[in-house]
C-alpha cells in the first residue's frame, strides 16, 4: 500500500524528477476543483477545458513554479485565472463572448422563478441586476465579471468606448440607488 504524498512533495517530484505518475496525482486532485471554479467564471466548456489543461502544462513544463508559500490550490487558481483572463481576451474568445452575450440581449424576460432564486442566493444585489436593462447588464458582465477593458468591450459589444463608459456609469448610479 503506497503512501500518500503531500502536496509540495508531489510538486517537487514533478519539478525535480519529470516524475509523471505524481503529475498524475496532482492531476487527480485539482483539476475537476479548478474546472469547476473555472465555469462559475465562464460558460464556455471548451474554453475552461483548455485553461485547464494549459494551467496543468505550466506545471508539467515547469513554466510555473511552486514557491511552497501558501497553499497549492490557490497557485493554481492563480494560473488558471490568468490563463483564462488571457483566453477571453483573445480573439476566438472574443468572438465566442460576443456570441453569448448576444443570446442573452435578446433572451425572453426573466422568469419568476429565476427571480426568486437569484433573490434568495445573491439577496438585493441580484434584484438589483435583474431590474438593469439589458444593455446594461451586458457592460457590466463585460467590464466587471469578464475584466474586460472599455475599448475590449467596445468591440465585443459593438459600441463606441464612450458609450460602454456611459452605460457602466448609469449602471452603477442605478445600482447604487437601488441597493441604498
Amino acid at each position: 500500500m503506497s503512501e500518500t504524498r503531500s502536496d509540495g512533495e508531489l510538486l517537487r517530484a514533478v519539478a525535480a524528477d519529470a516524475d509523471r505518475r505524481a503529475f498524475e496525482e496532482l492531476y487527480r486532485r485539482y483539476a475537476p476543483w479548478l474546472t469547476a471554479r473555472m465555469r462559475s467564471r465562464c460558460a464556455d466548456a471548451p474554453m475552461v477545458d483548455d485553461v485547464v489543461q494549459e494551467t496543468f502544462l505550466a506545471v508539467w513544463r515547469g513554466s510555473a513554479r511552486y514557491r511552497e508559500e501558501g497553499d497549492v490550490a490557490g497557485w493554481l487558481w492563480r494560473i488558471g485565472s490568468r490563463r483564462l483572463i488571457d483566453g477571453l481576451r483573445g480573439d476566438g474568445a472574443r468572438g465566442r463572448l460576443r456570441q453569448a452575450l448576444a443570446r442573452l440581449r435578446h433572451r425572453d424576460e426573466v422568469s419568476a422563478e429565476e427571480r426568486v432564486l437569484a433573490g434568495v442566493e445573491h439577496g438585493d444585489l441580484a434584484g438589483a441586476l435583474i431590474r438593469l436593462s439589458p444593455e446594461l447588464r451586458a457592460v457590466l458582465q463585460a467590464t466587471v465579471v469578464d475584466g474586460l477593458t472599455t475599448r475590449e468591450a467596445a468591440v465585443l459589444l459593438g459600441i463606441p468606448p464612450g458609450t460602454v463608459k456611459t452605460r457602466a456609469m448609469r449602471a452603477r448610479r442605478q445600482l447604487r440607488e437601488a441597493l441604498a
